[in-house]
């Protein structure tokens, strides 16, 4: 039987063989990256703020905060993303989202996971999608990535924990202040949820202006929430970030 099944793996990667996701060159196996889109991708570490998880250029020590948290502190209380939000962590944010690649979150979980140094600490909870969305696009990308994360880590999970009661326009073109403004009650728990005394990682595909966390944040935390922090696969980074 085994003879069988490893045949039948031979045959269907000769058939769809591994292939890279940022560019779809043949690779080695799945979820490889080529070492075009590899050195392309800009990997996220410290230093970075510690609320919104901004790179620094320098190390300004731990627990520092870029300008924007100081003049004004986040609901969040702690952010990481695997990578900056360049052309290929876009190309694959987007083929997730839009091109029907539910497999994509795998890729992206793999890379997500390296921030998750305790699994057992934190509920991870995806950022909703509206009911219509969900229904014209098939799934909630960002539940697709906590799944991925949750089955490779044995994190603990709660995919509806939080819904989103009424759509919104697309954020993608609006500024920050019209983001929060459009956030703004959006977003509530089950009726049966409890999250009292707990530590809460928000997943998503991407952070922007951060607008759409904080608002899932707030909601958390005035239920009682102990600490509320977010995970993601790219990040868009402030150009003109600065040390304070």
């Amino acid at each position: 039987m085994q003879t069988v099944r490893r045949l039948g793996d031979r045959v269907v990667r000769f058939a769809l063989p591994p292939r890279c996701p940022g560019c779809g060159v043949v690779t080695l196996s799945d979820h490889d990256f080529c070492l075009a889109c590899w050195s392309a991708l800009d990997f996220l570490d410290d230093p970075q703020c510690a609320l919104c998880g901004d790179p620094f250029e320098i190390d300004p020590g731990r627990g520092a905060l870029c300008g924007a948290c100081h003049a004004d502190p986040p609901a969040i209380e702690g952010m990481r993303a695997a990578v900056s939000y360049g052309p290929i962590a876009r190309r694959i944010a987007l083929r997730l989202k839009y091109g029907r690649r539910p497999g994509f979150a795998e890729t992206m979980a793999r890379h997500m996971r390296r921030h998750l140094p305790d699994p057992s600490v934190a509920l991870l909870v995806p950022v909703p999608l509206h009911r219509w969305r969900i229904w014209r696009r098939g799934y909630n990308q960002a539940a697709l990535v906590a799944r991925a994360l949750a089955q490779s880590t044995g994190a603990p999970i709660a995919i509806d924990l939080l819904w989103r009661r009424k759509a919104t326009p697309i954020l993608r073109a609006m500024g920050p202040a019209a983001r929060r403004k459009a956030v703004q009650g959006v977003f509530a728990l089950r009726p049966d949820a409890d999250v009292k005394g707990k530590a809460i990682i928000l997943i998503d595909d991407v952070y922007t202006t951060g607008a759409t966390v904080n608002a899932c944040a707030r909601v958390l935390k005035r239920a009682g929430a102990a600490r509320v922090s977010v995970l993601c696969w790219a990040r868009v980074v402030r150009d003109d970030a600065v040390i304070r």
